[in-house]
Parts: C-alpha cells; sequence; structure tokens
C-alpha cells in the first residue's frame, strides 16, 4: 500500500502519481509537462507494461497528455474515467498527437537542410488512437468495485466538464485505507458547470495548489465587460479578436455570448457574427452540447429544459477547414473571432492577430493567463511590434484584458474543499503548485487549520498502512541541456519498452501448456535470428 510521487512535484504540469495497492500497480493521471520546469521527475519504479489501471481524473493535457507515450511503450490495461472526460479525450489526445506530428515533421525538415539527423515524434496518432480503445467511462457518484480490493468513485469537482475528484478505498488483509486525489479544483459560479462538489471522509489526501498564494479578485459581470468591447469594436468598424482556449474557455465565452444576444445588450449590430476557428474547439463544443447535462450547473440546466441550447445563438459560425479559416478575414464585415491557442503561441489565432494587430479600430481580448515568454504575454507587457509569420506587425489595436475567469480555485476555495472532510485526514500531500504556492499553502493549513501537510518532491515514496515515509527525495534540478528520462523520444527507447514489454507477457504465460510455450519461444527465436546482428 505504497504512493509514490512522480509529476506535478512542485510544479504546475505534468501531473503524476503511481499508487502500489491490492496487488496492482495503477497511475493517478499521466499528464505532460508543459512551459517552463524547473525539476527532473523521477523514473516509474515498474515498465509502462507492468501498469495495470490509469485512473484520470479530467482531459487536460497537463493530466492526460502522457497516455498515448505510454501505450507505445507497452502499457495495454484499462483507462478509468468519467463519461466527459472520455469524450473529450478522444479529441484532445488526437490533436495532441497530431501537433507532435507536425512538430516532429517540422522539426525534420530543418534537421535535413542542416544535415542532421531526423527525430521522432513523442507519440503518433496510431498510439492515441490505440489508448482510447482503453479507456472505460463511469458516471459521478457511481461506487464501484475497480477490482477486489479497491473501489473508487468519481465526484464533480468542477474545473473542466467530466473532471473529478477520485475517491480510492483500499482493503488489504485487515487493514482499509481510503484516500482522495483531487485533481484540480475547480472556481465557483463558473458558466456551464456545476460548481465542485464535496468529500466528507478521506484518511489521505493528494490536493493541488495551483493557487494556495493567493486569492482571485472578485468575479466582475463578465457579460456586461464584454458587451461594452463588442459594441465599441462594432462601432469602430473593427473585429474583436478573443485568443482563447479550445476546451472549456471558448464554450464559456459562447455562453456569455447567448445571453449578451438574448438579452440585447449590444445595439445597433443585432446581427453580429461570432467566429469559433479552431477544429479542437468545435469538437469541444459539440461535446459540451451532447448529453452531459449531469454537468451543468442548476442555470445551465434550467435553458436546457427549456430547449435552450446554452452555447449557441443566431450569428454562431464553426469553422473547420484551412479555407474556412482564411476567409474569415476576407470578409470585411465586423465581427467576433473566436480561436486557440489561448496565449497566442501556435495555432490560428496567429492569423488572426497578423490581419488585425495593425488596424486600430480592432481589439484584442484576452481571457486567460499569459505564460511568460509567450506573445500574448508580450501583448500585454505592451509590445509596440511582433513578428508574425516573417512579418513585423505594429501593434495599434486595443488591447483588453478580462480577469476573473481562471478555472482554479484559490487559496480560499482549496482551503474550503479541503474543510468539508468532517475528520482531519491523516495527511494532506500537496501537489500541482510551484515552489512559492506549495510553500506557503502548507504554512498556512499546518499553522492556521492544524493539519499535517507534506509537499514531496519527485520521487518521494509513502506507505499509507503504516503512515511514514519510505522515502523522502530531494529536489533534483532539471539539466537543460539533456531531455528528461521520462520524455525519452528515439526509436531505439520505443524498443526497449517493447522488449520490456515481452518479458512481462513471458511471465505472464507461466504454466501455459507446453504446447502453447513452445510454439511462443519458437516465434521469439526466430525474430532473434532475423534481428541479431
Amino acid at each position: 500500500m505504497k504512493l509514490m510521487f512522480i509529476g506535478a512535484a512542485h510544479e504546475v504540469t505534468g501531473s503524476c502519481h503511481y499508487l502500489e495497492a491490492a496487488g496492482k500497480r495503477i497511475l493517478i493521471d499521466c499528464g505532460m509537462e508543459q512551459g517552463v520546469n524547473h525539476f527532473q521527475n523521477a523514473q516509474l519504479p515498474v515498465s509502462y507494461s507492468e501498469i495495470d489501471y490509469v485512473l484520470l481524473t479530467h482531459a487536460h493535457i497537463d493530466h492526460a497528455g502522457m497516455l498515448p507515450f505510454i501505450y507505445a511503450r507497452g502499457f495495454r490495461g484499462e483507462v478509468i474515467a468519467t463519461e466527459a472526460t472520455t469524450d473529450l479525450c478522444n479529441i484532445m489526445l488526437k490533436d495532441s498527437a497530431h501537433i507532435q506530428e507536425s512538430e516532429a515533421e517540422w522539426q525534420n525538415r530543418k534537421a535535413k537542410r542542416a544535415g542532421k539527423g531526423e527525430v521522432e515524434p513523442l507519440y503518433k496518432m496510431e498510439d492515441a488512437e490505440g489508448i482510447l480503445t482503453h479507456f472505460l467511462s463511469w458516471s459521478y457518484g457511481e461506487k464501484r468495485e475497480l477490482t477486489p480490493g479497491i473501489t473508487l468513485r468519481f465526484t464533480d469537482v468542477g474545473h473542466l466538464l467530466g473532471s473529478a475528484a477520485i475517491e480510492v478505498w483500499i482493503q488489504e488483509g485487515e487493514t482499509s485505507r481510503k484516500i482522495v486525489f483531487s485533481g484540480d479544483i475547480g472556481n465557483k459560479r463558473k458558466p456551464l458547470i456545476r460548481d465542485p462538489l464535496y468529500i466528507d471522509e478521506a484518511d489521505y489526501v493528494v490536493m493541488e495548489c495551483t493557487y494556495g498564494d493567493r486569492l482571485h479578485d472578485p468575479v466582475p459581470d463578465h457579460a456586461s465587460i464584454l458587451a461594452r468591447i463588442v459594441q465599441e469594436t462594432l462601432d469602430r468598424g473593427g473585429n474583436v479578436v478573443i485568443p482563447a482556449f479550445a476546451v472549456g474557455r471558448t464554450q464559456e465565452l459562447l455562453y456569455i455570448f447567448r445571453k449578451i444576444k438574448a438579452d440585447h445588450m449590444v445595439t445597433g449590430h443585432d446581427n453580429f457574427e461570432v467566429y469559433v476557428d479552431s477544429p479542437l474547439a468545435v469538437e469541444a463544443t459539440n461535446v459540451f452540447k451532447e448529453n452531459l447535462s449531469d454537468c451543468y450547473d442548476q442555470e445551465t440546466k434550467e435553458l436546457v429544459m427549456k430547449g435552450i441550447n446554452p452555447i449557441s445563438f443566431p450569428g454562431l459560425k464553426l469553422s473547420v477547414t484551412s479555407e474556412e479559416s482564411k476567409n474569415i478575414n476576407f470578409d470585411m464585415k465586423p465581427k467576433v473571432i473566436i480561436s486557440a491557442a489561448g496565449m497566442c503561441d501556435a495555432g490560428r489565432i496567429r492569423h488572426h492577430l497578423k490581419h488585425n494587430l495593425w488596424r486600430k479600430e480592432c481589439t484584442i481580448v484576452f481571457t486567460g493567463y499569459q505564460s511568460v515568454g509567450t506573445l500574448g504575454r508580450s501583448l500585454l507587457e505592451g509590445a509596440k511590434e511582433v513578428r508574425l509569420f516573417g512579418e513585423t506587425i505594429h501593434v495599434e489595436a486595443h488591447l483588453e484584458k478580462m480577469d476573473g475567469m481562471s478555472s482554479h480555485a484559490d487559496r480560499d476555495g482549496l482551503t474550503e474543499w479541503l474543510q468539508a472532510i468532517k475528520s482531519k485526514p491523516k495527511q494532506v500531500f500537496l501537489v500541482h503548485g510551484d515552489d512559492q504556492s506549495c510553500q506557503s499553502y502548507q504554512a498556512l493549513l499546518q499553522g492556521t487549520y492544524g493539519y499535517q501537510v507534506s509537499a514531496p518532491y519527485s520521487g518521494s515514496v509513502f506507505d499509507l498502512k503504516e503512515g511514514i515515509w519510505l522515502e523522502i527525495a530531494e529536489a533534483v534540478l532539471l539539466d537543460k541541456e539533456k531531455e528528461p528520462a521520462r520524455k525519452a523520444q528515439g526509436v531505439y527507447g520505443r524498443l526497449m519498452a517493447a522488449g520490456e514489454r515481452l518479458l512481462q507477457v513471458i511471465r505472464n504465460n507461466q504454466g501455459g501448456a507446453n504446447k502453447d510455450l513452445a510454439r511462443f519461444a519458437d516465434q521469439i527465436n526466430s525474430l532473434c535470428d532475423k534481428w541479431d546482428r
């Protein structure tokens, strides 16, 4: 009954935890590291082919994005997730694979011109399609046995459509423990989806602390703010361009625009058009529409009961093909354009910025956090010109920032969620927060509220049965000159993983019929004869 911390330890991406219990090997999340990372992740103590299950809290790439990677290296277990998470992963993992393949193709074109060797994508489309066949969907609130000795329940945590905290009951002999993995805890009063639901008991809690060191500002009236921006921009004859994350933020914006349209909050432009220009966002919007009312908040449910689609309205245009995307900027009629990526560092949004940033009558509206080093951050910090597709573009458009749209709970929201657990857990483990956030929130929970709290580094191992640390890892700074071992790319690494899987298959066939084992051995020897050099 051991828990090992792998990813998102003193960092906010790459979530991954390893649990050994009731004779099974389980991952909780399998996320991709994104942006700037400072620490080296520990290696899993077993090969990917030995993992029995992955329990998935939600579909965001920093929690699910490495699933095709481990499939390509031998994982053939089951991925357990909510129904909505499964639907979103069906589009997000394929989209991620497309990005991996496209980036590798681009790098290889450059490498060929420079006389360098080719690189392999982190994973391919066939790997994304393969892992998706291993998903099993569970409903919210459904307490079910995963395997003898392990029972699960997914509880809505209000971060993203389908997001969940995972309650895990473990029974080994006479010893029983309950551990809760919070996933990402949602902010309250968000459009469309429910506020976080609470859990009333736990022995151990693995809890995110992204905003553990700060409070959000009061939530403003986003509909009024956005209506003002649209009114002023359309009156000038310009376009409103909104960089937005394809999954979650785009659908929230559509919900707000439906209200703006229904309440006639923009005058003189009653039929203004709103374009969603992102294939991923279009597919995600369809997932939000399809039979997912169990995820919606009460206000949205009431709209659905009245026959009103909460994220659709007259004038909504969905752009999928490249040709449709190009035509948006050839039409000079003032309009709203929502496009990915949300930080302007990739995707179709860069084309829309190229066509609109230099126009004084246009407005660029930022609705989410802009990381250091991204184009979005540069614009917000006052860049007078930017480079897009080899051109220098002068920044003349109006820039607006809509605050208060975070999908993460702040410090008080996190504490409220934790305090809903009636008896204090034996231990709270803080993850998914940077150094400052981990240290600040740990001090608050210990000093003010009396919790036993730790913020482990990657590689730390805790004995859930005895309630003691088996290994306390130190921080290992990432060597910027080398790829992390967990992200090792290349065909040879994949071959090594295939060899590990073969050994696992051989072990699993111990005790089989002699005739079958002999045939299996002959097949292996024949393969070795072909490749032995």
